[in-house]
């Protein structure tokens, strides 16, 4: 039957009839759901109906079906132009050329995003150059901007609840996303971080799937984000690119983006500035140490608890304990964890198997 909707979908497309072929496409993958072409397809027309983010999707769940396929790789790089995130377009773009090496359109695109970032690095130390010439303020004399919408109220649909809720706080570095999904294998989630594009998804067996694909507030340095999942949750964090108050979670052009606070060299703060919630103010310190009391307080057993055990010793160690703990793992095989650089810093850490059991090297 998928293939009936993907014959229609094709031809729905050809007669430009984009928003049909999209509707045809989720149908046949909800009946197929494992098939990259019909991703990529659904991918091309979300790009003509101008959902970018949704094609960046599509190509994301393409990709991780079919890690080998240059053409997901086309799509997720022209999405990513069209939403000006030439650094992740760029990337896909390389990657998809080294699949495709005589393909021009790949050459075309990569020195297109080369001539967008060096734009912005222009614009960029511009805007660095003003800020600095220009009169610094005090902290008080910085006030936030707060988009108000006068918009009169409509009727709504109101849209299917998500299977776990999430929220977010954030401090002047970073965004704290917080998805509350309970008992969930780390092995099953699956995020991914663009230079404004947050994807994450949970894949249980058995079970409905999670995704969560949005467009940021502002932008972000994906090397410098991580997430951890936790027994109850898993909590994201997004290294800010730039230190300013994000008014939400998701990007909106009717937002208005806070001013960046950068008090002079006479001004001397005395105290951490707080941020403005909807009605009071919230202590996010205060906020964060709670919800790292309640992880340490967390009981786990089995598995849980003794990753929860390598993992504080990692987070509290120095660099020459974490570089063991690495080598002496990986070099072993997993069977053996040392936090003494002395000792294995300088030769190769032989796997030491349990009592009564072979370690074997798998050849893949």
């Amino acid at each position: 039957m998928d293939s009936d909707l993907e014959k229609q979908a094709k031809e729905a497309f050809i007669d430009d009839h984009f928003q049909l072929a999209h509707d045809l496409l989720s149908q046949a993958i909800d009946v197929c759901p494992t098939k990259p072409d019909l991703y990529l397809d659904r991918a091309q027309a979300n790009i003509k109906l101008d959902n970018f983010t949704e094609a960046v999707a599509d190509a994301n769940r393409a990709i991780e079906l079919e890690p080998l396929n240059a053409k997901a790789y086309l799509r997720k790089g022209n999405a990513c132009i069209k939403l000006e995130e030439y650094q992740t377009a760029k990337v896909a773009l390389e990657k998809g050329a080294s699949l495709a090496p005589g393909d021009a359109r790949f050459t075309n695109l990569i020195k297109e995003c080369d001539q967008r970032i060096a734009e912005e690095t222009s614009d960029l130390q511009q805007k660095l150059l003003e800020t600095t010439s220009s009169t610094s303020v005090s902290i008080e004399d910085v006030q936030p901007v707060v988009a108000v919408d006068n918009s009169p109220t409509e009727v709504t649909v109101t849209p299917a609840k998500p299977k776990y809720r999430h929220e977010h706080y954030q401090k002047p570095e970073e965004v704290v996303v917080t998805i509350f999904a309970k008992g969930v294998p780390a092995k099953n989630v699956s995020v991914d971080f663009g230079e404004q594009i947050l994807s994450v998804s949970i894949d249980v067996p058995g079970e409905d799937s999670y995704h969560l694909q949005t467009r940021l507030f502002g932008k972000i340095i994906p090397e410098k984000c991580r997430y951890d999942v936790l027994s109850t949750k898993v909590e994201i964090r997004l290294a800010k690119a730039e230190a300013i108050q994000w008014a939400s979670l998701e990007f909106s052009k009717d937002s208005a983006v806070h001013q960046r606070v950068k008090p002079s060299s006479s001004v001397a703060i005395t105290e951490r500035p707080t941020y403005p919630s909807s009605k009071s103010k919230v202590d996010w310190d205060k906020l964060e140490a709670e919800m790292k009391k309640q992880e340490k307080d967390e009981k786990l057993d089995g598995d849980a608890a003794l990753n929860k055990f390598f993992r504080d010793i990692y987070q509290d160690a120095d660099e020459d304990t974490r570089r063991a703990m690495s080598k002496s793992f990986v070099e072993s095989h997993g069977t053996v964890l040392s936090t003494n650089w002395k000792e294995v810093g300088s030769k190769k850490v032989e796997g030491s198997p349990p009592d009564g059991m072979e370690l074997k090297k798998w050849e893949y």
